[in-house]
């Protein structure tokens, strides 16, 4: 009897072949590419050994140079050499403050080009050239075309973000099996060669502090899962900003003011040169134009002290928000080449009170674990870790009075679908306005928009009596989707989340720290609004009935009934949350007795015509 070859679901119906899947870190200043051979998760390195690709493409006339070849001319034409992409990806023109090089083309509110030598290149172009730069790195070092691949993302990069970032891996003609947060790469390159020696829960702060990106994140290992409990960053903080400081601080020694492109851009470089060095040295000597600045350790650490507080500070509220104390850490993981800095080192090791983890070089450790996860999704292993990653920001919808109603939570553990249900406001309402916003606010004119659609051929109903069943989704990669169907005629309407531009630096600090810093006053606007918008409802509820029945009411009570509706109408225009609550109770007190009498000559309708021993015999 022949065996019947079956595999199992999602796997190779050929039992021996291997699917070849990258992990690729995207990073600010470098890139890299890594994969898994024999069980072992190994970076490539192209034709002269080098791992690290500078995250740069310089345009010229005739051609395009990547990497290391076009790091040389970031000072000889800086308009034309790009680097840092990553901090233009899905961001609007308005939103890029920082200083650079380059011509931006483009509505202030939209995702710029950069003009180069041949013509206007978005972000998402050039970020697709340095993936296809990494992509045939690895079909040239493993001798075979790639079936899918990784990619990892800032764990604080919004909706737009990630898809600008999956928009260039389809540009470059990779197979995206998942965006992944960066923090949850390291952990699983330090944590899956741990899994079988722990027999209880450990918790891990991953401290990642790259070029141009800073993420940290709070992650509880048990019983072979990862569940990220926090995570926390700042999109436009890294070791660019180190070089910048150090070069503010050297033009202010120097009393300089204005610098051209190629001034700037040499200092930056000696800057960085300049740190790298103090990791070995005491002191170094910085150049800066035809002057030479002593830089020393203790120097350095002053000048840095601002950022590196901010990444302090948003650690600390990372571990508030996991409900953790310090002495609930078990180990500090350090992610990104900035961590090599012996500043950053010594302050980490201060504040969490222990030396933290390094044994994996930390410009390849977030690689290797992409590669992990990519050669899991791939199909070539089933066992391992399981990776819950959650939203950085809470989303949610607008609802009437301008309040938000949150579908789904910050830090709630995605892929994740949630589902509720609304409702219409007035009556033979046909069509409503589904508004998607992000943000930790109650009211939506301190959250962030993220888009609208309209659900329309509703049938007409009496307000409140239509269903309209809204869903969030967002999928492993972080991307959102919305639809609403109204359950009764079954008509509905979706949305893919994809904004325009993404949060910009003051944005995604202002999402999360309002909403602790005015979790109070939230609470009392939310009051307000609720108490205006059910007041609201009482008058045209009120007006609905005299329309109908005010021949039922004599002269005097349809007048106060009028007096009092009208009070509580004077009252809407105020915020006074008593003021309107008393008004609302004076109304009542002449809308219940109204709403009595037309009760009774309802009941005196319905019983019109029948005898008591139509009751007596109904049974």
């Amino acid at each position: 009897m022949a065996l019947l070859q079956i595999a199992e679901p999602g796997q190779s119906s050929a039992p021996h072949e291997h699917r070849i899947a990258i992990g690729i870190d995207l990073g600010t200043t470098h890139s890299l590419v890594a994969t898994v051979l024999s069980g072992q998760a190994k970076v490539l390195a192209d034709e002269q050994g080098r791992v690290l690709l500078p995250s740069i493409v310089h345009y010229s006339k005739d051609s395009i140079s990547y990497g290391d070849d076009a790091k040389a001319y970031l000072t000889t034409d800086p308009k034309n050499t790009v680097a840092s992409i990553k901090r233009f990806m899905g961001r609007s023109k308005a939103d890029i403050k920082f200083q650079h090089p380059y011509v931006l083309v483009g509505d202030e509110q939209q995702m710029p080009a950069l003009a180069t030598e041949q013509g206007h290149k978005t972000p998402v172009e050039i970020s697709a050239a340095i993936l296809n730069q990494l992509k045939l790195r690895a079909e040239s070092s493993l001798q075979h075309p790639i079936q899918g691949a990784v990619i990892t993302v800032p764990a604080y990069f919004d909706e737009a973000q990630r898809q600008a970032t999956r928009d260039a891996a389809q540009l470059a003609g990779l197979n995206v099996l998942r965006l992944l947060n960066e923090p949850t790469a390291a952990a699983v390159a330090y944590g899956l060669d741990q899994e079988n020696a722990l027999d209880h829960d450990r918790n891990y702060v991953i401290y990642d502090l790259g070029g141009g990106t800073f993420d940290v994140s709070i992650l509880r290992f048990s019983q072979g899962v990862f569940e990220v409990l926090a995570t926390g960053g700042h999109t436009a903080l890294g070791g660019d900003d180190l070089d910048r400081l150090i070069v503010k601080w050297a033009r202010k020694q120097l009393q300089l003011d204005q610098l051209n492109d190629f001034e700037y851009a040499q200092l930056i470089l000696n800057a960085r040169q300049a740190k790298e060095q103090l990791t070995q040295e005491e002191s170094v000597q910085l150049q800066v134009l035809e002057n030479t600045l002593t830089l020393d350790r203790a120097t350095f650490e002053s000048i840095i002290a601002v950022a590196l507080d901010k990444t302090i500070s948003v650690a600390k509220r990372v571990l508030r928000d996991a409900h953790l104390s310090l002495d609930d850490i078990h180990e500090v993981v350090l992610v990104g080449g900035s961590t090599r800095s012996y500043a950053v080192q010594k302050c980490v090791a201060e504040v969490f009170q222990r030396e933290p983890l390094c044994t994996i070089n930390p410009d390849e450790v977030v690689a290797i674990g992409a590669s992990i996860t990519a050669n899991q999704l791939i199909g070539n292993q089933v066992d391992g870790s399981l990776l819950l990653d959650v939203t950085p920001l809470s989303l949610g919808l607008e609802t009437m009075g301008g309040l938000v109603e949150r579908l789904i939570s910050r830090n709630t553990a995605i892929p994740v679908a949630r589902r509720q249900e609304f409702t219409t406001y007035q009556d033979g309402q046909t069509a409503m306005l589904i508004h998607v916003v992000q943000g930790e606010r109650d009211l939506v004119e301190h959250c962030r928009s993220l888009g609208r659609f309209v659900l329309s051929g509703i049938p007409p109903m009496v307000a409140g009596q239509a269903r309209i069943e809204v869903t969030f989704q967002v999928d492993a990669d972080g991307l959102l989707t919305v639809s609403a169907r109204e359950t009764t005629s079954g008509v509905q309407a979706q949305i893919d989340i994809k904004p325009s531009y993404g949060l910009s630096e003051q944005d995604t600090e202002r999402l999360l720290l309002e909403g602790f810093t005015f979790a109070e006053e939230d609470k009392n606007l939310r009051h307000l609004n609720e108490t205006k918008v059910e007041a609201q409802r009482e008058i045209e509820a009120l007006e609905q009935a005299l329309k109908l029945d005010a021949t039922l009411l004599s002269t005097e009570q349809l007048s106060d009934l009028q007096q009092a509706e009208a009070a509580l109408k004077t009252q809407l225009q105020s915020n006074d949350i008593k003021a309107i609550e008393d008004a609302v109770q004076a109304l009542k007190v002449h809308s219940d007795a109204f709403a009595a009498s037309r009760m009774n000559q309802h009941i005196d309708q319905a019983l019109k015509g029948t005898k008591l021993d139509d009751w007596s015999n109904s049974n």
